[in-house]
């Protein structure tokens, strides 16, 4: 649905119930300001890194927090096991700039590791005029339930789930089945 003052455009919500993820050591979350999903669920195993400062100091506390540009990460080659994203990419503008994230992603973690990235399927542009979009989310970590939204411009192009897969690939990760709620999804992508 389009809001009253088509200047944003509202996905439907969607829901999605956050479940533990494994990590032998820290999980370097890119993108983890904000609400800092991530951090809510594994506390202080997380590494969240945001190009943001304003966004990491309104995150919850437990995860160490590190002012960092996710195309040009400063750890060193195979550090993590883990690396989350969760819908952190649709802030990324340009394409080459979303491969070096991918890049970086793929640097820094061990033989084996794994991408779990979340973000929305926009390969099709709703009929519309208005210069922005919002995911309307609902997202479960155990009991608590959150409802939010992720806005941003509209992206030159279309960016779906293939478009993300592709520059996975570019980069030396390989995806299992994706999983889908609404038109957002899932991908556990992993290091060979």
């Amino acid at each position: 649905m389009e809001n009253s003052n088509n200047n944003e455009y509202y996905f439907p919500l969607v829901e999605w119930e956050i479940r533990d993820i494994d990590s032998d050591g820290y999980i370097l979350d890119l993108g983890g300001g904000g609400e800092g999903v991530i951090g809510q669920l594994k506390g202080s195993d997380v590494v969240a890194i945001d190009f943001q400062k304003e966004e990491l100091i309104e995150a919850a506390d437990g995860p160490l927090k590190i002012v960092m540009d996710a195309r040009d990460l400063k750890f060193l080659d195979e550090s993590f096991q883990t690396v989350t994203a969760f819908f952190s990419l649709m802030y990324v503008r340009k394409i080459e700039d979303q491969l070096l994230v991918f890049q970086e992603a793929e640097r820094v973690l061990k033989s084996g590791g794994t991408l779990h990235f979340w973000d929305v399927d926009i390969s099709k542009k709703p009929k519309t005029d208005s210069k922005y979009f919002i995911v309307h989310l609902k997202y479960h970590i155990g009991d608590k339930v959150t409802e939010t939204g992720y806005g941003m411009i509209w992206p030159d192009g279309h960016r779906g789930i293939e478009y993300y897969l592709d520059l996975a690939n570019q980069a030396g990760l390989k995806s299992s089945e994706p999983k889908w709620q609404g038109n957002t999804f899932y991908l556990r992508l992993v290091k060979s």
